[in-house]
């Protein structure tokens, strides 16, 4: 970021240097804001003058790879002239590469990326994204596409703390709150949570909050007496958030 603002101070002077290299790799679990920094990372290479448009065009394997001969350069050409002028991002690009299978079209995508990558580097900033381990493979195995990445950024997953944080916000957006019973239940649930394949730090927690918020609704909407006050309509309780929770699971302590 400083690099760019300096640069852009220096061309207003007529001291110019060399485009900086600006593809990049964001490394990390799901949920930890790598497309969300993303598109204000085209946001601002577009307000500094370094992207024609500010847009995010968005990919993963299958807009890219096709299944027959032929039909992938085409395809893939596509999704970059969409992206032209802005950044395109590759979600799990380690997919693109399949090194049991000769046959593969996903090779095809990841040359003519290395070939925009250098030539059309004015043009078009390409982020690479998915978790660290699985990147670093891919670019062992794709050292052409290592070289041409100069900013690596990795996003650590998020601590219980930090969750029920985003949490509050998410909520707060929206007018609703947590009573302190019912943010101990969401601790809870969310211990448990992490725990299990497939969690995707802010996303779990912003699907978790829509179904209690589901719940909420249900629950008021059977109630035959219905004299609803203010803070009714606003505050989630235990009952919204852990219906089908597993038995048995340790309460965590309540924080100071």
């Amino acid at each position: 970021g400083a690099l760019l603002l300096v640069d852009r101070a220096r061309r207003r002077f007529g001291l110019e240097a060399p485009r900086p290299n600006l593809h990049m790799c964001f490394t990390g679990p799901p949920g930890t804001g790598k497309t969300t920094v993303a598109l204000r990372m085209a946001e601002m290479l577009h307000r500094l003058g370094y992207l024609e448009e500010g847009h995010l065009v968005h990919a993963m394997r299958d807009d890219l790879v096709a299944e027959f001969v032929g039909q992938t350069a085409p395809r893939t050409k596509q999704v970059l002239e969409r992206a032209m002028g802005g950044v395109l991002f590759i979600d799990e690009a380690y997919y693109l590469y399949r090194a049991s299978d000769s046959r593969d079209y996903g090779q095809e995508v990841i040359d003519i990326l290395l070939q925009v990558m250098e030539n059309e580097r004015e043009k078009l900033v390409v982020i690479l994204a998915g978790y660290k381990d699985r990147m670093d493979e891919f670019f062992t195995s794709n050292p052409g596409m290592n070289s041409r990445i100069a900013h690596h950024l990795d996003f650590a997953a998020y601590d219980l703390d930090e969750l029920v944080s985003i949490g509050r916000v998410m909520l707060q957006n929206s007018a609703y709150y947590l009573s302190d019973e019912a943010e101990l239940s969401f601790r809870e649930y969310l211990t448990w949570r992490k725990q299990q394949p497939e969690f995707a730090n802010a996303r779990s927690v912003r699907n978790e909050l829509e179904h209690a918020r589901l719940r909420h609704a249900h629950r008021l909407a059977t109630d035959l007496h219905r004299h609803w006050t203010r803070d009714d309509l606003m505050r989630l309780e235990p009952v919204d958030i852990l219906p089908d929770m597993p038995a048995g699971l340790p309460l965590p302590s309540r924080p100071a």
